[in-house]
């Protein structure tokens, strides 16, 4: 008996997209953060300056987020292949993005704790100093948004190739499961792990140019005020971003995705099967926009999970599909 392949039907389960890119602009911000947070602090204590210190150990918090997210894209790729993640390693980058988000909760206490204070208690502003830390801090801020935009590099996609048809199905008298994995044409999404640290630097960012703004006010106009005032107004608007980030990346983390488009494309392809009614109806993200998908249908009929898999094809987000179809046995022409 000639002895079956079964490596056909064992697919990875790593949805990641294949490109590195991400990855190597994270470790670039991260070292040019550091190296802006050493010269700074070096420099701090050198001229006995509180503005260089205060804006270098500002970059310190930037540097751990950023370095967060490049060890997550390490980790998951270095663990694309352990069978101990079960849909892959994929939310490793997800989680870091949640921990950058907390750590940006941070910032805006520690950044609106202090400019209320100074609201309350003014204190001398070293003009001149002040602003030259400011432009340095916008540059590296700019230069660090420009490594971490979206080049699109992961428009390929998950580069993997799966057969699509009966993957491996098994069937008894009641029940008929077949299992479906096939992301060659999945959509890519978006990067959650990268939009946080984006996050980060465009946060510092409109620090520095609130402190530029307040600064100047108060070097030409004497509006002494205006300084930690600019840091409330910076921290709010921190907060709103720090918000959305923790609301799409917790999302992921809980498997909360029942209010997705994808979850309607589903139930609306399987109910136009005459005589067959959806039960059970899971799905849940397994990459930055594939997602996974169990069913359970009950019909009087004979159709095969092949059957019910195929209407399920044209939707291009589900990259893992598993069927259950249960045969109803009521007896015909019962009452």
């Amino acid at each position: 008996m000639t002895a079956c392949n079964h490596s056909r039907w064992e697919p990875s389960h790593d949805y990641r997209p294949l490109e590195t890119t991400a990855e190597r602009q994270a470790w670039r911000v991260a070292a040019l953060t550091g190296l802006t947070m050493l010269v700074e602090i070096v420099a701090g204590y050198a001229f006995n300056s509180m503005a260089l210190l205060a804006d270098g150990w500002h970059m310190a918090s930037h540097m751990l987020a950023i370095g967060l997210t490049a060890l997550a894209y390490l980790l998951a790729r270095r663990y694309a292949h352990d069978p101990r993640f079960a849909f892959g390693t994929w939310k490793i980058e997800v989680l870091a993005g949640f921990a950058s988000a907390l750590l940006l909760v941070v910032v805006v206490v520690m950044l609106a704790f202090e400019s209320l204070w100074r609201l309350w208690q003014p204190q001398a502003i070293t003009f001149d100093m002040a602003l030259w830390v400011a432009v340095v801090g916008l540059l590296v801020n700019l230069v660090s948004a420009w490594l971490l935009r979206d080049s699109h590099d992961h428009a390929h996609g998950a580069g993997h190739d799966h057969q699509p048809a009966a993957a491996h199905a098994h069937t008894d008298h009641d029940h008929d499961h077949d299992h479906d994995h096939d992301h060659a044409a999945a959509p890519a999404g978006k990067d959650l792990n990268r939009h946080a640290a984006f996050v980060h630097v465009l946060a510092d960012a409109l620090t520095s140019v609130a402190a530029i703004l307040a600064l100047l006010g108060g070097m030409l106009l004497g509006w002494d005020w205006l300084d930690p005032l600019m840091g409330v107004i910076g921290a709010v608007i921190i907060a709103v971003w720090a918000k959305g980030l923790l609301i799409e990346t917790a999302k992921v983390l809980l498997d909360r995705e029942m209010d997705s488009p994808v979850v309607e494309r589903v139930r609306n392809a399987l109910v136009q099967e005459a005589d067959t009614e959806l039960t059970d109806l899971h799905l849940w993200r397994v990459g930055r926009a594939q997602f996974a998908c169990i069913v359970s249908l009950v019909t009087h009929g004979d159709r095969s999970a092949d059957c019910y898999k195929a209407r399920l094809a044209g939707i291009a987000e589900l990259v893992h599909v598993t069927v259950e179809v249960n045969r109803c046995a009521v007896a015909q022409g019962a009452d």
